[in-house]
């Protein structure tokens, strides 16, 4: 019998089994876009297939051409030598379903602000923090990346033009990418500078960001996967925070009366608590986070 799965494996279901089992046995470290083996199997083919990633139930017993288990084969076997994130592999993550390209000059789009903005809370009937979505005129969002979070704001606010900044011009290319694919040239402005230098005077009824959080003991401790991202766009300092504490002490200036700020910071929360005790901190939880995303309006900022 052969070692190569591609001449023994015949259907969907006898991959996903295969790949279950070998990214187990191959202790993967899992979290860019899939958080356990048979989630990342199951994205990784569907994606080497083309097929809708949604649900892989209804391909399950499919056969596969030969040129199909050779591919699907191969990029099993890619994941496991190389280490590199799933999606790098194949240059597409989604954040709910919406498509984003990606490669190494970024970090694999995941942000818990990304699932705030289909929770509800944006234009949502009962409490939100924005009732009026079709009354925000200007969003900016800071440390871009791909972009992901900039095209997702630009189809939950429908009027407002985007300001998307980065201080990395590589993230900004795969950013331009991703504008394009979902045709909003003409909405997103991608700006290369430090966090609020490139729109010095300029003010914003909502400010987004997912800035690097992460503490240098942290990053140092990093799962091989983590190590194909760019360490810029992890590094928030000593305890992580450095780049949310300037975000926190410069944005009422870029507020306009009524806007607001949500942030991104990992699991500070106790940190920030304690460094600013005058500021009202509202928590925002995701089924998979707590206390690690903030909302702050502009008169809280500069009460």
């Amino acid at each position: 019998m052969s070692d190569d799965p591609a001449t023994e494996l015949l259907t969907i279901r006898d991959f996903l089994r295969h790949a279950v089992s070998a990214f187990s046995a191959a202790k993967l470290a899992h979290g860019h876009g899939a958080s356990t083996p048979l989630d990342e199997a199951a994205f990784l083919i569907l994606e080497t297939l083309h097929l809708p990633v949604d649900d892989i139930n209804p391909w399950l017993d499919a056969r596969l051409l030969d040129s199909e288990r050779k591919a699907v084969s191969d990029i099993i076997r890619t994941r496991i030598e190389t280490r590199k994130p799933a999606a790098y592999l194949v240059k597409r993550s989604y954040i709910h379903g919406v498509p984003f390209y990606v490669d190494e000059r970024v970090i694999v789009p995941r942000s818990f602000i990304g699932e705030l903005m289909f929770s509800g809370l944006f234009g949502g009937e009962g409490f939100n923090l924005i009732e009026n979505t079709e009354g925000v005129g200007t969003v900016l969002d800071l440390c871009t990346g791909s972009g992901c979070l900039a095209i997702l704001a630009a189809g939950i606010f429908p009027n407002a033009d985007i300001d998307a900044v980065d201080l990395s011009e590589a993230a900004l290319e795969v950013a331009k990418i991703n504008v394009s694919e979902h045709d909003l040239e003409n909405r997103i402005n991608l700006l290369h500078g430090d966090l609020f230098d490139p729109v010095e005077g300029q003010t914003y009824d909502l400010i987004i960001t997912n800035p690097p959080y992460v503490a240098g003991a942290e990053v140092n401790a990093f799962p091989h996967e983590y190590g194909h991202e760019p360490i810029m766009a992890h590094l928030g300092g000593e305890d992580g925070l450095d780049i949310v504490r300037r975000i926190i002490e410069e944005a009422a200036d870029y507020l306009n009366p009524g806007g607001g700020l949500i942030c991104e910071i990992g699991t500070g929360r106790d940190i920030l608590e304690e460094q600013y005790p005058q500021l009202d901190f509202f928590w925002l939880d995701t089924e998979e986070s707590e206390g690690e995303v903030f909302w702050l309006t502009r008169e809280q900022l500069i009460a």
